[in-house]
């Protein structure tokens, strides 16, 4: 008798177990369609910013998201790192407009 209600017991907590599912506490929501998406859309010539800051700065330290500072922060930094990295003006009108269409 009790190997009856022990297998019954096994069989049910089997059961209840098996059967129940959790519902999640909110539906998921549909990904909204933010500034910082269309700001990841590069023109060619926000691509070509993006290129030469890619390639002039990364060959000398790590490259920071341009997120990481304001637009008055990166200013002293991008005109120091001008100097460091031999760049034209030209050259760096076009790091500079691509940083600032991150932001």
């Amino acid at each position: 008798m009790k190997s009856k209600i022990l297998t019954l017991a096994a069989i049910a907590l089997f059961a209840a177990s098996c059967g129940t599912k959790k519902a999640p506490a909110t539906p998921p929501a549909a990904p909204a369609v933010t500034e910082t998406a269309k700001a990841k859309e590069l023109t060619p010539e926000l691509a070509a910013g993006k290129s030469l800051y890619e390639n002039s700065c990364a060959k000398c330290h790590k490259l920071y998201e341009p997120t990481k500072f304001t637009k008055e922060e990166w200013q002293p930094i991008l005109v120091r790192m001008q100097k460091k990295a031999k760049l034209d003006d030209t050259n760096m009108a076009s790091i500079t407009n691509y940083i600032h269409s991150q932001l």
